[in-house]
């Protein structure tokens, strides 16, 4: 399937002034002055970088981009997109080490950092020798210059001879992938674009209302969702910036809408309850709106799994939490949740999308599908099926109103000595229906399955539980005894300090031994 019409990132970003009457489009708080900026500004701002790259660089460069998210990340990946070169973001938190093997795998010749990231540029520069060009984005005054310097009226205006190809390669952004070590997935401007092409099941979705970004923009789901998204459709764009000003940006953008892993939803239902406990006058809804400032109704999840009793918590506030499905490899997104979908599923198929389970495998079928791994021909080919499907890597099923259920991961997987299959998460999420649970991993170790939980020590605290670890042990015991003898859990380990966990709120997991090995 090939969607009809759909517009380069540059046809985006041209229309948008007009299509949008030339409103606020970006909204951030930068040395606590709140600063806006237009549609038109953001696009010629963007042109503007586009063009000075364009006379410093040779034609489709590949140009890493490390920094978190703000108005500069914003400008410089899309002078990147638009002036046909190649794309590449990189978590500004990342070791020099796992830079430099970036830009190496990438054929990275231009770094644009974050100032945070000059300590770490040197040792970079000496581990790439095709690194030749760098800029640092955290200084303003350098980019006033840029937008003067080139602006439409410069001598490098003339931009009329760039054609964009798009299906050529426009962003490689690094993931685990499905099959393991990281991989570079080349994703082209159609593949971005036709990804926020979908027709929402329900307006909620699609409102042109203020949204806020607390998400990196360095990874895909937030780089389609966050930005192209409302780019296209026209929501107002708040920047949150630091996680440290999160409660605080709230009651300044007041937002209708967000994007958000569960660890965000967590602390916020946690702030929000401190306010109940403190005004129990309150209704639940009203004690939202001094968290959240009293306009949020939306928000939508990815990344990890999603509690429906989380789900269910925002519900009694007025607040729409469900979570949606995606992947690097197809662009971001697959699913869209809607009002009416089944709390417990991942989401509902965008409407160009096909879903099919082989072997336990939730294969797609979707015209956002990657162009392949960078320099990576046989893990490309192995992440396609003889039919172009993509495999996931995830275990679940698709009902017949199109809602997806994932279950597990194909990786994640324990197989036990004598063959049984053990699903980790299913183990997990009947740990996490009890609330004194705050995070959980399973894994096996020589046929033997163990449980390490983080307790919720507040919760403990509030109904009286002073003996955390013997509570733990009792609900262990209950689950075992509605368990199979293959998901029994043998061993509980209780921790004193949350599990480890990615940039996106993942936990990292261990790799399960089997009794055999």
């Amino acid at each position: 399937m090939r969607l009809e019409n759909v517009p380069t990132i540059r046809e985006l970003l041209d229309q948008a002034p007009t299509k949008h009457n030339d409103k606020t489009f970006i909204k951030y708080v930068k040395d606590g002055m709140l600063t806006e900026k237009s549609f038109s500004k953001v696009r010629s701002d963007s042109l503007a970088f586009c063009r000075k790259l364009r006379n410093e660089l040779p034609d489709r460069s590949h140009i890493a981009i490390i920094s978190k998210t703000c108005y500069e990340y914003i400008v410089s990946v899309t002078g990147v997109l638009v002036g046909n070169n190649v794309a590449i973001p990189i978590a500004p938190d990342s070791t020099a080490k796992d830079v430099a093997e970036i830009l190496n795998d990438a054929d990275v010749t231009a770094v644009l950092y974050e100032a945070e990231f000059s300590d770490r540029l040197d040792r970079v520069k000496a581990l790439c020798p095709k690194l030749s060009y760098t800029l640092c984005l955290g200084d303003t005054d350098e980019f006033e210059k840029i937008y003067t310097d080139y602006s439409d009226s410069s001598e490098f205006a003339a931009l009329s001879d760039i054609e964009m190809d798009p299906d050529a390669c426009a962003l490689i952004i690094y993931t685990s992938g499905t099959t393991g070590d990281r991989k570079g997935v080349m994703l082209s401007s159609y593949a971005l674009v036709c990804n926020i092409m979908y027709k929402p099941y329900s307006d909620i979705i699609v409102r042109n209302d203020v949204l806020f970004s607390v998400l990196p923009l360095y990874h895909i789901f937030c780089f389609v969702s966050d930005y192209l998204s409302p780019l296209r459709n026209g929501n107002e764009l708040c920047l949150n910036g630091s996680m440290r000003d999160l409660f605080k940006n709230f009651l300044i953008f007041k937002p209708n809408q967000m994007r958000v892993v569960p660890l965000i939803a967590q602390s916020m239902l946690a702030r929000i309850r401190a306010v109940q406990a403190k005004h129990p006058e309150l209704s639940p809804r009203e004690a939202a709106a001094q968290v959240t400032g009293g306009n949020l109704d939306m928000m939508l999840s990815g990344g990890a799994y999603l509690d429906p009793e989380l789900c269910k918590a925002f519900d009694e506030m007025g607040i729409f939490l469900r979570q949606g499905y995606g992947m690097s490899e197809v662009s971001g997104k697959v699913t869209v949740p809607d009002l009416d979908s089944d709390i417990a599923c991942v989401g509902r198929l965008m409407n160009f999308v096909d879903a099919r389970v082989v072997g336990n495998e939730v294969q797609l079928d979707t015209p956002c599908r990657m162009i392949g791994y960078y320099k990576r021909p046989e893990e490309t080919a192995a992440v396609f099926t003889e039919d172009g499907w993509v495999k996931t890597g995830d275990i679940g099923y698709v009902n017949d109103k199109r809602e997806l259920f994932i279950t597990g991961r194909l990786k994640n997987l324990i197989i036990l000595s004598n063959g049984e299959n053990v699903s980790p998460e299913g183990i997990e999420n009947r740990y996490k229906a009890h609330k004194i649970v705050s995070e959980v991993m399973v894994y096996a170790e020589k046929d033997l399955i163990i449980a390490e939980v983080f307790p919720d020590e507040e919760y403990a605290k509030q109904k009286g539980i002073t003996d955390i670890k013997s509570e733990l042990e009792e609900i262990t015991d209950r689950l075992n005894e509605t368990a199979l003898p293959s998901h029994t859990v043998a061993r509980l380990i209780v921790r004193d300090t949350p599990l480890e966990k990615n940039s996106m709120g993942k936990i990292k997991r261990k790799i399960s031994s089997r009794g055999d090995a």
